[in-house]
């Protein structure tokens, strides 16, 4: 997952109390924007390095598929390609209260209300993170690879293909790539959960899809690694509803905090016993020990509501444009309407 959306939008139309963050989010993006050449370029330059070189024609091929068999939006978005020099798009700030999984939310024009903030510099992130630590709030300020600007940015050549995305492994880039791209198909403004939960749906249908399509081309680690994320996604779901159960139950604050500590305690010794289940691979290592309330809360978002859009997908006869349209139609509906008939 990472994998979250990042619309420029929102710093763009922020009012007036956002003007550092408006001026830092329309800087980061048009930086970005200039660092990107077309990929063709790349191809004909005889400095390109070889390795780079083949990724990025893999990457069209991958761009063309995600349009004639995805149906995904048929753009600029991924057909240019930069080199950033450093290891994120963006650093993404997330909070949330010490009894809460309701994640702190930030108002826009067009895009609504989003649980996170997206920085350009990892020291302004970290500021930021900080100043919502010494508010009270559990915060995690984390690198994303990619973002999407909803398709708001395809008059400026579209979202560019970033060094942090593209040159890790294949199955990542195919991930994101349809992930991001969703995002321009369908968006509810202010309804996170819904939007990276429909995005993370596209992405996983698209990335079988495109493991179907290359064969025998497939790395052998590729169903491995898919069983560990499956289980990985059952432990913390299973955090996160015992969470939610205690902090909407009538117990004191004080009886709130221990069960937090017992099951924030479970989650970990469950973790290691998948660890041993795995002969000692220790790859998410990292990302456990962040776990607290605002990583929950914000993985909730991505995965909860998927069961009910690949289940849609499939109603929908396994059709991409029809699943797209009831999509849409979903998105359009007033937000109060939305949240209390879906997910069904």
């Amino acid at each position: 997952m990472s994998r979250l959306a990042l619309a420029l939008a929102a710093g763009l139309l922020a009012g007036c109390g956002q003007i550092s963050y408006l001026a830092q989010a329309a800087q980061g993006h048009l930086a970005l924007l200039q660092a990107a050449r077309p990929i063709p370029d790349w191809l004909a330059d005889p400095a390109t390095p070889a390795p780079l070189r083949e990724r990025l024609a893999r990457a069209q091929a991958m761009r063309d598929f995600a349009v004639r068999e995805l149906h995904l939006p048929d753009n600029d978005s991924y057909r240019r390609y930069a080199d950033l020099g450093r290891s994120a798009a963006v650093w993404n700030v997330v909070a949330a209260p010490e009894l809460s999984l309701e994640l702190v939310r930030s108002c826009f024009p067009l895009v609504g209300c989003i649980g996170y903030r997206g920085y350009y510099s990892e020291v302004d992130a970290q500021a930021e993170g900080q100043r919502l630590a010494g508010e009270g709030y559990e915060i995690s300020v984390y690198p994303v690879p990619a973002y999407s600007t909803l398709g708001y940015a395809n008059w400026l050549g579209g979202d560019p293909l970033l060094n942090t995305f593209a040159l890790g492994s294949e199955d990542e880039l195919a991930r994101l790539m349809f992930h991001e791209l969703a995002h321009q198909v369908a968006y509810a403004p202010g309804d996170t959960a819904f939007n990276e939960s429909f995005a993370t749906a596209v992405e996983r249908l698209g990335l079988a899809h495109w493991r179907a399509a290359q064969g025998q081309g497939q790395a052998i680690t590729a169903p491995v690694q898919d069983a560990r994320r499956l289980a990985l996604r059952a432990l913390l779901l299973r955090s996160r509803e015992a969470l939610g159960r205690l902090y909407a139950s009538e117990v004191s604050d004080a009886d709130k905090r221990m069960g937090k500590a017992r099951i924030m305690a479970t989650l970990h010794s469950d973790y290691a016993e998948l660890k041993a289940q795995w002969g000692g691979w220790a790859g998410w290592d990292p990302y456990i020990a962040r776990q607290n309330n605002a990583t929950l809360a914000l993985q909730g978002a991505y995965d909860d509501q998927v069961p009910a859009f690949e289940a849609l997908f499939v109603r929908e006869g396994r059709d991409f444009t029809r699943f797209y349209a009831e999509v849409q139609r979903l998105a359009e509906w007033p937000a109060a309407e939305r949240q209390r008939r879906w997910p069904p």
